[in-house]
């Protein structure tokens, strides 16, 4: 009876929880993405639908609009996180409009739109409003908090050198890699800790950057896949984006990671 009992206390302690665990912490995760699933969800199934009266890009904005409208109505966003995700809008067109434009064109976008502006749909910002949305989601729903934090002037130094590096390697020596390192000087020490059901975890900041970096690549290539924008070599046959991407991705998430601690500083501990 005493060897049952410790049977099913290790089955529970070693097996049973941890994937229990591991089963909330997929639906937290999926509950921060909610804005970016339901985007995703729509670049897949227009590129099955025959539009007549509106265009496919026209649809997907006013998508974006209508998600964007019901988690304001069901109070799944608070007022900072709007204001968030309009600056992520409006810094997102505005690096779309020179990568797509037409001296530069790092890639294009596969049809026209009436919420257009010069070469980028109005939808396009909402992409990059997606990673903004659920980066200040999951500060809140894992209740973030951060371990050897550096000095905010410094990630906010790092933070502006991307953005600007993403327009100026186009022009100048493309400084990425000293950007990579100076993350890593940065964040090497930096862990950060969540809560998923009662137990405070914890893991390396830079170990999430890059995980969350990776997805963001997978979701990339499904945009790509349906054929809502493409790279140059793409266009006579669809192929695998390159996986040097990644490397773009981890310095937006950077950028985006800074822009949101603006809000939960106080959760920036050394």
């Amino acid at each position: 009876m005493m060897f049952e009992l410790f049977m099913k206390q290790i089955w529970y302690k070693y097996l049973m929880k941890p994937i229990k665990e591991f089963f909330i912490f997929g639906i937290k995760q999926a509950y921060a993405s909610i804005f970016g699933i339901l985007l995703l969800l729509a670049l897949i199934v227009s590129n099955y639908i025959d539009f007549i009266y509106i265009s496919r890009f026209d649809f997907i904005f006013l998508y974006a609009i209508l998600i964007q409208i019901i988690l304001i109505l069901l109070k799944l966003e608070n007022k900072k996180e709007i204001l968030l995700i309009a600056i992520f809008h409006i810094l997102a067109t505005g690096m779309e409009l020179f990568k797509t434009s037409p001296s530069i064109e790092s890639w294009t976008y596969q049809g026209q739109s009436i919420f257009m502006i010069a070469t980028v749909p109005l939808f396009a910002g909402f992409l990059y409003s997606a990673v903004g949305s659920y980066i200040a989601r999951i500060w809140r729903i894992f209740n973030l908090s951060f371990k050897n934090y550096p000095k905010f002037v410094y990630t906010l130094i790092l933070a502006i050198l991307a953005y600007t590096n993403f327009i100026s390697h186009h022009f100048l020596y493309d400084i990425r890699y000293i950007l990579f390192a100076f993350s890593v000087l940065l964040f090497w020490k930096t862990k950060v800790t969540f809560t998923i059901l009662k137990k405070r975890r914890s893991m390396s900041l830079l170990l999430g950057f890059s995980l969350v970096s990776f997805f963001i690549w997978i979701a990339e290539n499904i945009g790509t896949f349906s054929n809502v924008w493409l790279y140059p070599n793409q266009y006579s046959s669809w192929e695998i984006i390159s996986i040097s991407k990644i490397g773009s991705w981890y310095l937006l998430m950077i950028l985006s990671f800074v822009l949101v601690s603006f809000i939960y500083r106080k959760n920036l501990k050394k």
